[in-house]
């Protein structure tokens, strides 16, 4: 995906912390700083994807309750950001490439005030 975005001409921080006050820091996967846009790309096992996800069965209730506080501190982290003015996109490793890499133009182009047509 960054990848692609960069052969689109958009430059972008990778992993870039996102200090917001109070002892909240994000470090997103993408973040165009000023445009306030983060982006993640969950991986299936470690975010709890429902269509991939497997729980290893040794130790089943430790790795249970460890993706659940992933999924927890993701939906924290989201909200953090969201309340100090950021736009958040959340994609799936699994997702295709393509259409995540549209949406994320498309976003990118509301932020900036493009219109698609122009």
């Amino acid at each position: 995906m960054r990848s692609a975005l960069h052969a689109l001409g958009f430059r972008f921080r990778k992993n870039h912390r996102i200090d917001l006050g109070e002892g909240r820091r994000v470090r997103p996967d993408v973040v165009f700083p000023t445009l306030r846009l983060a982006i993640f790309v969950d991986g299936c096992f470690w975010h709890g994807c429902t269509k991939h996800r497997s729980l290893p069965s040794s130790n089943a209730d430790f790795w249970r309750e460890k993706i659940e506080g992933t999924r927890r501190r993701d939906r924290e982290q989201s909200r953090w950001l969201e309340a100090a003015g950021w736009t958040v996109v959340r994609t799936w490793e699994h997702d295709v490439p393509e259409p995540a890499v549209q949406a994320i133009v498309d976003v990118v182009g509301h932020l900036r005030g493009v219109t698609p047509t122009g």
